[in-house]
């Protein structure tokens, strides 16, 4: 297969756009705002005292100068090798600050003051096959100028690209020689994802604060898996409820034996010790263990709708979200929940009793990813096949249309009870099933639901 040519536009415009950010992130990380303010002062000044060499103008310029000479001169020499190693928990979530540390040591004989320490996030440039496909909200109602350029789908690219903004230490930090200092640090996840806490830079800085030299540490890096932003939920049911059963399939599915009292039998290796009944054993003189009615716990299928639907592709990350919400709210230690989902091939993940907690199911979610075609066929076959132990599903829509409508039939044909939750833009239109939820609003329209959910007819 020929690999696409991209319009020579975009070709362009990525390279400048690519460099030019390069550029200001390096100049960003080494000039600090006082340092931008002396430079403007000096360049004006200069300007001001052409022709003008003995005025106050003048005067100003020569000092501004010469205080700018000596930072940028102190800042290039100054030089310091520091060991880090950061301890950060292991899950962090979108939009809530996270809190860190991380240990700095000195080897060197003298102790090292005045700097301060940097953690920068992973390359968001976008790429060209981004730049030139994917289009910022609203682009169509910008100026034909604009439109041409770019630039702000470029903006919108990098901003969304973005794990965490810069986290910056605060200055000084005073690391004595041979011992450790503990630094403090947050940053605030701005994507879900799993990212590598390992571009951590030393800033040393001039007396004056105009410039500072940016140095990597010697670091190993730590893993931070960011799981999706959560809404707010009503407390709410889902079709179906427990069900007392004895023997069965089903039983596997139980923790414990919480039914009703049976009999009683004589011990098996592997009983509970919690189970033997001791007035038996009193009685026969050997180990006797109560047989109590096994309980069956319901067990629900979150089918998750990985392939393209509305063409913004937020809309998509608050599909996951409102997935990851929908999980936690489902997660009360009474039951199973089986996240259904495609991400090449059929996957599902189980947790509840007996199994992971959400936790697990909230770190397949944030990694997961959109499709490029849809698949439903496949992903209706892999609920199908394992239709006799839900008991009933909820299905997280990307919008609507005629092939999510045959999907749907497909289940209900198959008699899995279905309880479809539709994310889309606007107002729910007429003739859609289950319960439509605004992009523009979602946590207000998750509010909303009612306390027991219920599949369309």
């Amino acid at each position: 297969m020929r690999a696409k040519v991209e319009p020579w536009r975009f070709r362009i415009l990525h390279w400048f756009y690519f460099h030019g950010a390069a550029a200001q992130f390096w100049l960003s990380r080494r000039i600090r705002p006082a340092g931008i303010a002396a430079l403007l002062i000096t360049s004006l000044a200069s300007f001001m005292s052409v022709g003008q060499p003995k005025n106050s103008v003048f005067q100003i310029f020569c000092f501004s100068f010469g205080l700018v000479a000596l930072g940028l001169f102190w800042a290039l020499f100054r030089s310091a090798k520091v060991t880090a190693k950061i301890h950060v928990s292991k899950y962090a979530t979108v939009g809530e600050p996270l809190h860190y540390s991380v240990s700095l040591s000195h080897p060197h004989a003298r102790k090292l003051s005045g700097v301060a320490i940097l953690q920068t996030p992973p390359d968001p440039r976008p790429s060209l096959a981004e730049f030139s496909n994917i289009s910022e909200p609203g682009e169509d109602k910008r100026n034909l100028f604009d439109r041409i350029m770019a630039y702000y789908r470029w903006r919108w690219l990098l901003d969304r690209s973005r794990g965490f903004n810069n986290s910056e230490s605060d200055f000084p930090i005073q690391i004595p020689q041979g011992k450790e200092q503990i630094v403090k640090m947050s940053i605030t996840p701005r994507k879900r994802g799993v990212f590598m806490l390992e571009k951590l830079r030393l800033l040393l800085p001039d007396p004056l604060g105009f410039f500072q030299k940016c140095r990597y540490t010697t670091c190993s890096p730590a893993r931070l898996i960011v799981l999706p932003q959560r809404y707010r939920l009503p407390d709410f049911e889902m079709p179906g409820s427990a069900a007392f059963r004895i023997g069965g399939e089903e039983t596997s599915n139980t923790i414990g034996t919480a039914g009703e009292f049976v009999s009683v039998r004589e011990y098996r290796p592997g009983d509970s010790m919690k189970q033997i009944h001791w007035k038996s054993w009193a009685h026969t003189g050997k180990p006797m263990v109560k047989e109590l009615e096994d309980t069956f716990y319901p067990r629900y299928a979150m089918i998750l709708d990985t392939f393209p639907g509305s063409p913004d592709p937020i809309v998509f990350e608050k599909v996951v979200s409102v997935a990851a919400s929908l999980a936690v709210g489902l997660d009360r230690g009474q039951s199973l929940l089986d996240l259904m989902f495609i991400a090449g091939e059929a996957h599902m993940v189980t947790a509840g009793r007996d199994f992971e907690r959400a936790e697990k199911l909230l770190e397949v979610l944030a990694g997961v990813g959109q499709e490029s075609e849809p698949d439903f066929d496949t992903l209706a076959s892999s609920v199908i096949r394992h239709r006799s132990k839900i008991t009933s599903s909820l299905l997280i829509l990307n919008g609507w249309n005629e092939d999510r409508k045959l999907f749907l039939k497909k289940l209900q044909r198959s008699s899995v009870i279905s309880v479809p939750i539709i994310i889309g833009a606007g107002p729910k239109p007429d003739g859609v099933p289950g319960y439509w939820i605004d992009s523009n609003c979602i946590e207000r329209e998750l509010l909303h639901l009612p306390s027991q959910l219920s599949a369309p007819a």
